[in-house]
């Protein structure tokens, strides 16, 4: 791992970028020898689902040596928009301290409801690992990570068992355990989004008005899954979250406490829906890397 210093200056660079980019004096020598150092693999298709091709980008430092961490993102939009593009920023850190990176595409609400994405996000693991040779994925050290929506396929990705039936439709015969899970302020319990106080809209508009959608709601929920076995989970989540309400990440938190699991929950005083001030983005990054550096395996 780089180390803490040059890990500041990325996530500088990933969340100001353009800015940064202004300041720097010779911004044509940077973006060559950030082209020299990284190598991108764009929309590799590693599914195929109600006639839509489902794709993923695979990042790359040149300069690895072996099988490489691999970092699993799947983006947020409250599984009915958002893209994989609109996140690459978010890679920058990993591939920074010389981890591979792969940015997930998955199916929308409009394509197809829960839980379809759910289901996606499992494919995609399993491909990772499938294909672990070819580029160079350390598939002992894979952590899933992802932003609200997002934030929740990592959890069920790292979190449901291949007997919840729902990557069954995935190539390959094995979904992989992952290290690690990095939760950026996801859901952990749609049901409770889908009526009352926490009734949001985009969590109706991805169930949708299936006739068993408490049943589906509650297959696709992480807190459904919690048991002894789980990997490390660190989650990032602000109090004062519009947009999934902060108790989601208290209630996991709890119950990974509960069933003695590794966890964290990194609280942002005054915090909404992501957008963290600077100074406190540093913080969370450094108790992201701090927790992976103890808990991945070496």
């Amino acid at each position: 791992m780089h180390k803490f210093s040059t890990l500041l200056i990325t996530v500088i660079l990933s969340f100001s970028l353009s800015s940064a980019i202004a300041q720097l004096p010779d911004s044509a020598a940077w973006a060559a020898t950030v082209q020299n150092e990284f190598r991108v693999i764009p929309d590799i298709t590693y599914l195929r689902a109600n006639g839509v091709e489902l794709k993923i980008d695979v990042y790359q430092s040149r300069n690895s040596e072996g099988p490489a961490p691999t970092f699993i993102y799947y983006h947020g939009g409250g599984w009915v928009g958002g893209s994989k593009e609109s996140n690459v920023l978010r890679l920058l850190p990993y591939l920074e301290g010389g981890w591979a990176a792969v940015n997930v595409q998955y199916r929308l609400g409009n394509v197809s409801l829960a839980p379809a994405a759910v289901e996606d996000s499992l494919c995609a693991l399993r491909w990772v690992a499938r294909n672990a040779d070819q580029y160079g994925f350390d598939t002992e050290r894979l952590v899933v990570s992802g932003n609200s929506a997002g934030g929740h396929l990592a959890l069920t990705s790292g979190m449901i068992p291949s007997e919840a039936g729902l990557d069954r439709q995935c190539l390959g015969s094995e979904t992989p355990k992952v290290a690690a899970i990095v939760n950026w302020y996801g859901i952990t319990d749609v049901n409770d989004l889908l009526h009352g106080v926490n009734e949001k809209s985009y969590a109706v508009r991805w169930l949708g008005s299936q006739p068993d959608m408490a049943e589906i709601a509650e297959r696709v929920s992480p807190i459904s899954y919690v048991r002894s076995d789980l990997p490390p989970v660190i989650t990032i989540h602000g109090d004062a979250d519009p947009i999934v309400p902060y108790n989601h990440a208290v209630q996991l938190h709890r119950s990974l406490d509960r069933a003695e699991v590794t966890n964290e929950l990194v609280t942002v005083p005054n915090g909404g829906h992501g957008g963290f001030p600077a100074n406190e983005m540093l913080r969370i990054y450094g108790s992201i890397f701090s927790f992976l550096n103890k808990n991945l395996p070496n």
